[in-house]
């Protein structure tokens, strides 16, 4: 093995992805195991981790399934307690869970959909990753990415909660990054372009939106889950250990 290799080598390190039962999370998930971590696979509902986990014990990984909705500070605090009791330690978090509850104009939006959407996408991803934080400075160090998106940065039209969420997610990223750099703790995003995912289906499958979108995609396609895992990579990775606050785009060149 290269030197180039061993950088991006994840032998001895447990890394938690929530969000990890299908899609960017799942991908994720098993590119990361492949790469020798340890992963903890995170999400509201069971059923689907166990089946990801059972193919990353296939294919020679490693991986523990622990249901966890991220809206819930009860269940965030639960999920941590498991992690300490069971491994002691944490060195990388890849914040990937999201939800998109309301597809409209802002003018039509709900309390409901708001509260939703910021309680998962906003404060899901502070506590988690505080409470990730707090056990990595106890050890050392550690890597957070967190999945933000390019409507952070420009807003798509009917989807104005869920770009606001993102904008605050590229934000938390920077805080969490400046603040946390002096324990060795490095904290990276992820902005996915439109990926062919389930969470994604209300766009992807949608003939006229496409047909608006596609020409302004130079690629001129919509990504894949796989093709978002590789930035992750990179970031969780020693490969990246001078690289914190960034935010890598990967949409195609549509921005």
């Amino acid at each position: 093995m290269t030197e180039v290799q061993r950088m991006f080598q994840l032998d001895g390190r447990i890394a938690l992805i929530t969000g990890a039962s299908r899609g960017i999370g799942e991908a994720i998930a098993k590119t990361l195991a492949a790469h020798g971590a340890e992963v903890i696979l995170a999400s509201r509902k069971d059923g689907d981790l166990e089946r990801v986990a059972a193919q990353i014990s296939d294919a020679g990984g490693r991986a523990t399934a622990m249901a966890c909705h991220i809206g819930e500070m009860s269940q965030i605090e639960a999920l941590f307690g498991q992690i300490q009791t069971r491994f002691a330690k944490l060195d990388i978090l890849v914040n990937n869970a999201a939800t998109n509850p309301f597809f409209g104009d802002v003018l039509s939006a709900d309390e409901r959909a708001w509260d939703k959407t910021c309680d998962v996408n906003l404060k899901g991803y502070f506590f988690m990753s505080q409470y990730a934080a707090r056990m990595m400075k106890a050890q050392g160090g550690g890597a957070i990415v967190n999945v933000a998106s390019v409507n952070g940065i420009k807003p798509a039209p009917f989807q104005g909660i869920y770009s606001i969420t993102k904008a605050g997610v590229i934000a938390m990223t920077k805080s969490f990054a400046k603040e946390l750099a002096g324990f060795h703790i490095r904290v990276n995003a992820l902005l996915p372009g439109i990926t062919d995912t389930k969470f994604s289906a209300v766009m992807v499958q949608n003939e006229a939106f496409m047909k608006v979108v596609l020409p302004m995609i130079p690629m001129g396609r919509v990504g894949q889950p796989e093709e978002m895992a590789g930035a992750v990579l990179y970031l969780v990775s020693d490969a990246a250990a001078y690289t914190t606050g960034a935010c890598i785009i990967a949409d195609g060149g549509m921005l």
